[in-house]
């Protein structure tokens, strides 16, 4: 795996992340009642915070995007 995730997306993708992870618990929006909804918001923070972690995007990967220098 090639890095391909750069400092300032990493930072937004960990906060992104986190909310994520956070908002369906503690919000208490009438969309995050049933369970489809929280699932998916718990996935995708899943996902951000790990692609965060591991500093490779796959969908980046793909498309030929680079955010961070060589």
């Amino acid at each position: 795996m090639t890095v391909n995730v750069g400092t300032i997306d990493r930072i937004f993708r960990a906060l992104l992340g986190i909310v994520l992870l956070i908002v369906p618990f503690v919000s208490g929006l009438a969309m995050f009642d049933g369970t489809a909804a929280t699932m998916i918001s718990v996935v995708v923070g899943l996902v951000m915070l790990g692609t965060s972690a591991i500093k490779f995007c796959p969908l980046y990967r793909i498309f030929g995007i680079r955010t961070c220098g060589l």
